[in-house]
């Protein structure tokens, strides 16, 4: 290591990214584009109709019901 001023050692290597393919690109902007039509065919969610308060039981895996937790 030597001790030069007008680098500090802090300093790490810049380190580049390697380039892409063109198929790579491509599929990046073809990805893009999907992510882009569904976004903007998107429609919003209907509202639940008489169905469970709070979180989603199908996803945090129990269901309350009276005070009674039963998993599925």
């Amino acid at each position: 290591m030597t001790d030069d001023p007008s680098r500090p050692a802090t300093a790490a290597p810049r380190t580049e990214r390697k380039q892409l393919t063109p198929a790579a690109k491509r599929a990046l902007a073809e990805a893009d584009a999907r992510r882009q039509a569904a976004e903007a065919n998107a429609k919003p969610m209907e509202k639940e109709f008489q169905g469970p308060k709070g979180p989603e039981p199908t996803r945090y895996g129990d269901w309350e019901n009276k005070g009674i937790a039963s998993d599925f």
